[in-house]
């Protein structure tokens, strides 16, 4: 095949192919070609299997369980199917650990559930589209804002999403149990480099 046919199928470019081209055969793999002409794998070829040392496995087996508990339900579905599709790829013995790990997250029964908006903010800031939200703030206030997700933060079951807001034109945080109303817009948004979340932690930082 050539780098213009695979980098059609992978939706790359084929600067990207003739890379990856050379790591592959650098590293072993049977492939016989070269930019310009093209590349034929003579022979089966399997990749070495997914391997994680035991601190890893606990690590993603607490991260996805407490994915599980603390996200919405779209996430918690997310977390439990990457799960089986770790499970799928790794040795029999290394699923064994993941599956086992002594490791565990858990609501308490006095932890609130995951905040009804949580679902449509994430998809919000995944697109970039702009949101709409009424919200009560711990002084009592009420307020209608158009608000930019930019990042969402999780302490313990508590959400926040850090936003540029219209109505303030600056960085705020809005915790999501306050947010009353909401609605994700069809309008996009594009921050400028004074209007990131990066910018927003760095501000953090220096304080």
């Amino acid at each position: 095949m050539t780098a213009a046919e695979i980098a059609g199928r992978m939706e790359v470019a084929p600067r990207t192919i003739y890379r990856d081209m050379q790591h592959l055969i650098a590293s072993g793999a049977p492939i016989e070609g070269e930019r310009g002409v093209g590349y034929l794998l003579r022979e089966a070829f399997d990749a070495p299997p997914l391997t994680f040392t035991f601190e890893q496995l606990e690590a993603l087996a607490f991260g996805l369980r407490a994915v599980e508990m603390l996200g919405d339900p779209r996430l918690g579905q997310a977390a439990r199917e990457a799960k089986d599709k770790m499970l799928a790829l790794l040795p029999p013995e290394h699923a064994a650990r993941l599956v086992g790990a002594p490791i565990h997250a858990f609501r308490a029964a006095s932890q609130p559930e995951p905040p009804d908006c949580l679902g449509d903010v994430r998809t919000a800031l995944s697109t970039r589209r702009k949101v709409w939200i009424a919200y009560n703030s711990l002084a009592g206030e009420r307020s209608l804002r158009t608000v930019w997700p930019l990042g969402l933060s999780a302490f313990g079951a508590l959400w926040v999403v850090t936003s540029w807001c219209e109505t303030r034109n600056d960085f705020r945080d809005f915790r999501l149990d306050r947010v009353e109303d909401w609605k994700v817009l069809a309008e996009r948004f594009e921050p400028d480099e004074n209007q990131t979340y990066a910018v927003y932690l760095a501000g953090l930082q220096a304080r």
